[in-house]
């Protein structure tokens, strides 16, 4: 099975946006797509159809942010979902010797602390949660 694809809902009706176009860059992602298509519980659903504009600390630039998923129930509770894994949702720790693996994943880390900040507000303008799942949320190790 490839990590990175097409997926095709079962049920076309409850995705918001084109279904014939929503892709898949994770076996992480495959799963939730499966889970949102086949969940009675959720309403409408898409992948990757919202951009939030972010400022980077990085570079101090804007760059555009696509969130994974966007949820809504038959609670009418709206969820912006991002799927991340474990190790990229925590501060990474400095190793004795400062490696390119530690300073690639430090920037990474900033890097999706600035767009998960601009998600959150956008949220709290939306009227919406967000939430990061990982492979622990998932029952993946």
């Amino acid at each position: 099975m490839s990590y990175k694809g097409k997926f095709r809902p079962s049920n076309p009706t409850k995705y918001k946006g084109d279904p014939t176009k929503v892709i898949y860059r994770s076996l992480w992602e495959l799963k939730f797509m499966r889970w949102c298509d086949g969940n009675v519980n959720i309403l409408k659903w898409s992948s990757e159809e919202v951009v939030i504009p972010y400022k980077s600390p990085i570079d101090n630039r804007f760059h555009r942010y696509f969130p994974d998923f966007v949820v809504k129930t038959i609670n009418n509770e709206k969820f912006m979902i991002e799927i991340k894994p474990s190790r990229q949702a925590i501060k990474p720790k400095p190793p004795k010797k400062k490696t390119k693996s530690y300073m690639r994943e430090s920037f990474e880390y900033i890097k999706n602390q600035a767009k998960w900040q601009a998600a959150k507000v956008y949220c709290e303008d939306n009227g919406m949660k967000f939430k990061i799942i990982t492979e622990k949320d998932l029952g993946q190790y």
